[in-house]
Parts: C-alpha cells; sequence; structure tokens
C-alpha cells in the first residue's frame, strides 16, 4: 500500500467511525489536512488492528519522509546540556516534554498549532487512549506544575512526559513562576525515575498559556541547572527550540553560537 492509499484508508475509517461526510481532496497536502483534523477530534477508545496497523506504516512513513534528529548527533553546550531548534516530534531521544492541558487528553481543536496538537497527531491514536486511561484512573484533572509519562508510540523517542503549566492572565506573578518551575522539577524527577538518560524540553506555558518567553526561558534553564547541581543527576537534558525568538533567547541564555 502507498502512501496516499494509506492516508485516504484512514481518512474513510475515520469518517465512517465518526458517522461524518466529506469529501475526499485530491491532492496530498488537502488529505493530510483533512486527516489530522479527523485525528485530533477522535475520543479516546479502541480502534481495530487494521486500522493501528495503517496508521502506525504510515506515520512511519511521514516520519521518516521529515527526517530523524538523534541526540547522539547533537554537541552539547554543557555538561549534560543541549540546545537544539527543530520539531520535537522528530527528536530521537529517551523523552520528550509535552506541555498539556488539565485533561491530559491532548488538543481536540483540528489542525491547531499547538505542540499538543503535534505529539498526539503523530503519536498516534494510541496515545490519547493511554492518556484517557491515566486521567479515568486518577479521577480528576491534573493539577498544574505535575507530570505523567507515557509511550511515545509512532514517535521516535520512547516516552512522552506529559505536564500542565502554568495560564497567565494579566500580569505575571511569583506564583506562575513557581507553578512552571514545578513543571521543569516534576518531569525530571518523573524521567529519573523511569530511568530516562535524556530528555527534551518545549517551552512550556509560552504561547497559548501566555508565559513571558523571555522569563519562561529563565526559569527553564536556571531550574534544570539548580535540578541537576542538587540531585547529581546524569540525566541529558535538550532545550528544545521551534521559533526564532525563543532560540535568540537560550542561545543567549545557554551561550550557544549557531
Amino acid at each position: 500500500m502507498q502512501q496516499g492509499q494509506r492516508r485516504k484508508y484512514l481518512i474513510e475509517y475515520l469518517l465512517k467511525e465518526q458517522n461524518a461526510r466529506a469529501e475526499i481532496p485530491d491532492d496530498g497536502y488537502s488529505q493530510k489536512r483533512l486527516l489530522r483534523g479527523l485525528l485530533n477530534v477522535r475520543e479516546p477508545g479502541e480502534a481495530d488492528g487494521e486500522f493501528l496497523r495503517v496508521q502506525d506504516e504510515y506515520l512511519g512513513k511521514e516520519l521518516r519522509l521529515k527526517g530523524i534528529t538523534d541526540i547522539a548527533e547533537l554537541s552539547p553546550v554543557a555538561p549534560g546540556i543541549y540546545f537544539w531548534q527543530g520539531d520535537i516530534t522528530t527528536l530521537k531521544c529517551d523523552g520528550i516534554v509535552n506541555a498539556a492541558n488539565s485533561q491530559m487528553l491532548g488538543c481536540f481543536c483540528p489542525n491547531h498549532g499547538c505542540i499538543d496538537n503535534a505529539i498526539h497527531t503523530f503519536a498516534g491514536v494510541q496515545l490519547r487512549r493511554e492518556c484517557a486511561e491515566i486521567m479515568k484512573a486518577q479521577g480528576h484533572a491534573e493539577p498544574t506544575g505535575g507530570a505523567k509519562i507515557t509511550r511515545a508510540y509512532n514517535l521516535p523517542c520512547k516516552y512522552v512526559l506529559h505536564t500542565v503549566g502554568p495560564i497567565v492572565y494579566g500580569k505575571l506573578t511569583e506564583k506562575h513562576g513557581r507553578l512552571l518551575e514545578s513543571c521543569y522539577r516534576s518531569c525530571l524527577a518523573l524521567a529519573d525515575k523511569n530511568g530516562l538518560e535524556s530528555l527534551a524540553f518545549c517551552c512550556i506555558s509560552t504561547g497559548e498559556f501566555h508565559f513571558p518567553n523571555e522569563r519562561a526561558a529563565e526559569i527553564a534553564v536556571q531550574t534544570v541547572r539548580e535540578y541537576k547541581r542538587e540531585t547529581e543527576s546524569n540525566i541529558k537534558v535538550i532545550f528544545n527550540v521551534f521559533k526564532e525568538q525563543d532560540y535568540e533567547i537560550y542561545a543567549r541564555l545557554l551561550g550557544a553560537n549557531r
């Protein structure tokens, strides 16, 4: 089965499953957007084995087309500290951090540009189901500053660590800062507890959660350095950025050059 055939199969399956109707576009770009949107709105639950097989083959091929960056290819900017600009869903390391919301089920907004949406899209439907099982067992929303760990499924990393960052409305407060620090510490402690040797952080709480980028980066770098010093952890930490604005901020804080 070719990639276009896989895509059409997945779209038709999801349309039928969701009792929806839509004309499947002829061009690949529009088909990809339709498929992603259908995956985004799908409720957590079972999918049959054939769907999962085709989905996994499709996502695996898409990943290979985008290209994978292995942490082994990166050079540290300081002992145990790495800095990388790119798509976190293509990064091969032990774990990546997802900036989640308190429901921990991923972004349900079709084709939204947040990292939560991207991670759930390219991991596959299995990730939302595992998150739903965790949240059902927990029985309440995930508190800000905490973290949960899941498998990564079709991503090149092994695990995804989901953390809920503070949302900033109006003036930035000390409490916002403490909660953001807790996100980093919770993820690092959870990674160490589960034996991860490397962990990539996105820019938690910036963007949709409105935490000022500069201050968020300062907290991120300071907290990671303090955690590693206090615990003597050997975990390799990658500060991952996507936007040029964040690259410039982290490059300055870490003393990194292009």
